[in-house]
């Protein structure tokens, strides 16, 4: 039985996830803006400049897996403090970079320390909140991102004209030191949660001798239909997010001031649509909320249409903002859903596999839109005819979910 002290201290535990997932988006986030004095600074190209936006997500994608596995093995709360901690040090570093290629390597490691956060937060959730509750849970800390989405532009655009993009990582990362002590007191493992790997009868083995079964979540259909969906769904979000400010400077010709209003207003939509999209979907029938999701991500894709095409900036916001909220119900079921769906013991590995392949179209999409406005000569159109396609096939790997197909019980392939 669990007690009422344990109860409430989960929403301790959310809120602290919630936090650091705040200050782990502002420093991802603020790189899109960044990267316009920087590539002045560094003179970069467009096609140098997706290749630093994705550098990143290189070493962010590596560490999924074992992020994952670790939370797994060893419990979400020692692999929370050191990812914050390592993202924190490179966040400063950050702000050092000096060349090209130094920068890529910052960004990079940047990427492995922040990797392991999401799928041990996923074990947190998992272990202190029921599966009735844990899309909420996960929608609550997944709005952070929409906040982040909201201030970072804002701040963002606002400091790099007062005091620099250097001088805004050196904050960034000394707020995440902060972080750290904050988490080291106040974060905790729940008391008789699986930290290592548990047995049918609920009695926890010794972690040393455990194995998280990887080998089994790959073989789970549905795992693989939700890595290909949230590929997809990402290869849009990180495609908007990492290019928007630069096309938006380009493309139609606004101030750096007014890009970083006119960002937040989509990101604003983002917050109250992430926050719904979790309790709509705690209280939807399984297998129907999987259908509803493959039907918005179709959606999105008629959008993102009318984005490209848009006559006027007016109406260039209004499509990015329902863009916003049509991926917004996507990435909180297909990220819940393991959640639901899978035994605890096994969530952040499961997690991370599957946003491993989040992290994959955020290498990817930001250095295909470099080489493909460098290529069709500062034109945009064929970026968004690359992320229109993205979307729909985010809507086939949904529809391709069946509601009836078994997943495994983990447990009993453990010896």
């Amino acid at each position: 039985m669990v007690s009422k002290s344990s109860q409430n201290w989960k929403y301790v535990i959310i809120i602290l996830l919630f936090l650091g997932w705040s200050i782990g988006n502002f420093d991802r986030f603020f790189m899109n803006y960044a990267i316009l004095g920087i590539s002045k600074d560094l003179q970069l190209s467009a096609s140098q400049t997706g290749i630093v936006l994705s550098s990143f997500f290189a070493g962010y994608a590596l560490m999924q897996i074992p992020g994952g596995w670790l939370a797994d093995r060893f419990g979400f709360r020692k692999i929370i403090i050191i990812a914050v901690f390592a993202w924190s040090v490179f966040t400063i570093m950050s702000g050092m970079a000096w060349s090209f290629i130094s920068l890529i390597l910052i960004r990079f490691l940047f990427g492995l320390g922040e990797g392991s956060f999401f799928p041990s937060a996923s074990k947190g959730i998992a272990s202190w909140f029921p599966q009735n509750e844990r899309s909420r849970a996960m929608s609550f800390m997944l709005t952070s991102g929409a906040i982040m989405g909201v201030l970072t532009p804002i701040i963002g655009t606002q400091s790099m004209q007062s005091v620099g993009w250097r001088m805004i990582f050196y904050i960034a990362g000394a707020i995440g030191i902060i972080f750290v002590l904050l988490y080291v007191f106040f974060l905790k493992e729940r008391k008789g949660s699986t930290v290592g790997i548990t047995g049918i009868t609920g009695i926890t083995e010794n972690p040393a001798k455990s194995k998280a079964p990887l080998r089994e979540v790959l073989k789970t259909p549905i795992i693989w239909n939700l890595f290909i969906a949230y590929f997809a769904i990402y290869a849009v979000q990180w495609g908007l997010m990492a290019w928007m400010p630069t096309y938006l400077v380009e493309a139609r010709n606004l101030d750096l001031t007014s890009v970083g209003y006119i960002s937040a207003i989509p990101a604003f939509t983002g917050i109250i649509a992430m926050l719904a999209s979790g309790y709509i979907l705690d209280k939807l029938h399984e297998g129907k909320d999987k259908v509803i999701a493959a039907i918005f991500a179709v959606l999105t894709a008629i959008f993102l249409y009318l984005m490209a095409f848009a006559p006027n900036i007016a109406m260039f916001t209004v499509y990015q903002s329902v863009v916003t909220v049509f991926m917004s119900f996507n990435i909180t079921l297909i990220i819940s859903a393991p959640l639901k769906m899978l035994s605890e013991e096994v969530v952040g590995t499961a997690n991370g596999f599957i946003n491993t392949g989040a992290q994959f179209a955020g290498v990817l999409t930001p250095m295909l839109i470099g080489f493909l406005v460098d290529a069709f000569d500062g034109s945009y159109t064929v970026a968004f005819i690359m992320l229109i396609m993205f979307a729909l096939m985010c809507a086939i790997s949904l529809f391709l979910i069946g509601s009836k197909k078994e997943v495994p019980t983990f447990n009993e392939n453990i010896s």
